[in-house]
């Protein structure tokens, strides 16, 4: 258990220290955020503010990792290098359209196609090593079944998986993405849901079948579930240390680069630990976010009306006069409702099978 807290404070040091150094060198190359004109007004004013920022804990993630490894002596596993790769590679995507965005002065980023594709070529390069590396008992880092708190139901099989994966890595992606409108807001978000994965995976650990007492225990059939833990620890502390220069008044944004990349890190974890479902309701406030945008357009292409006055829905409410700070707490108060039933239902998962 040493080793969760080392990669938890490895990843909150670095990146509390980390990020106002990247702070002074994208403001002193100018590679600040460009504001939506139809967006809120009161946004106007954070016109400039560096972005990209998701580079500073994406970075404090994977150094607490690798340090709190060579601290403790033990092996890097399969599942938890995946996660990262998945981490880290849509980071780079993320980057890319930040990238092209700031310095290349064009709003829309990288072309959809492009974008798409990058996200699609890390999903299935992470879909297809995940159920690979199989370890001594034949366990892979994810299983072809659906699941909830255990996996469930038939085989999807392999295409079928990979299919799967990538749906929920770019659900949780743009779910993500559309959540960081506020200062602090997606960060403070992915904190709750990175410390619920913390528990899931000292749990599993704890009720794996490879250190099951009696043969006929109940178990859980997850490789590598500490290792897991280690990098959702990680994650948890370089997303607190980013939100203390991220919370309202913002000195940095995580931008594209940080978005994608919690995201693509929520959805590896879910998978890797087999409890794909259960992610919808840990992450409850993406999915609301998210369902507030896809109900906007459908209404305004099915009768031309709009629902709320603005999506995604956190500025609805700053348009009926809410100040930000307030949103952005009790949107917290909310998400924390979420991993509090979400983590409710996976022990009952445990207590009742």
């Amino acid at each position: 258990m040493k080793a969760i807290l080392f990669a938890a404070a490895f990843g909150l040091f670095l990146s509390l220290v980390g990020t106002p150094i990247l702070i002074r060198i994208l403001a002193r190359h100018g590679y600040g955020q460009m504001i939506r004109d139809d967006g809120p007004q009161a946004h106007h004013s954070k016109r400039g503010t560096p972005t990209m920022g998701g580079i500073a804990f994406i970075l404090a993630t994977l150094v607490a990792y690798l340090l709190t490894h060579l601290i403790m002596g033990t092996e890097f596993t399969a599942s938890g290098l995946l996660v990262l790769f998945l981490f880290a590679g849509m980071g780079l995507v993320g980057f890319l359209d930040d990238y092209i965005k700031i310095v290349k002065q064009r709003s829309l980023g990288l072309r959809a196609k492009a974008k798409m594709a990058g996200q699609l070529i890390v999903g299935i390069v992470f879909a297809v090593g995940a159920l690979r590396f199989p370890d001594h008992s034949g366990t892979t880092p994810a299983s072809t079944k659906l699941s909830f708190v255990t996996d469930f139901g038939w085989s999807l099989g392999p295409v079928l998986f990979a299919i799967w994966a990538i749906f929920m890595i770019l659900a949780m992606s743009n779910g993500v993405n559309l959540t960081d409108g506020l200062d602090g807001l997606a960060t403070g978000a992915s904190v709750m849901v990175f410390g619920a994965y913390v528990f899931i995976g000292i749990w599993e650990y704890g009720q794996n079948c490879g250190s099951a007492i009696t043969a006929g225990a109940q178990c859980y059939q997850v490789r590598d579930p500490l290792d897991l833990a280690v990098v959702a620890a990680a994650l948890m502390g370089a997303c607190f240390g980013f939100l203390w220069w991220n919370t309202s008044p913002a000195k940095i944004f995580m931008g594209d680069t940080g978005s994608l990349a919690l995201g693509g890190a929520l959805a590896g974890l879910a998978i890797c630990s087999h409890t794909e479902m259960l992610l919808a309701i840990l992450g409850g406030l993406f999915v609301l976010i998210t369902l507030s945008v896809i109900i906007q357009v459908s209404s305004f292409r099915m009768t031309g009306k709009r629902v709320f006055k603005m999506a995604p829905l956190q500025h609805h409410f700053e348009l009926k006069g809410w100040s930000e700070v307030l949103i952005v707490v009790r949107f917290w108060i909310i998400q924390g409702l979420c991993v509090a039933v979400g983590l409710g239902l996976f022990y009952a998962g445990w207590v009742t099978s």
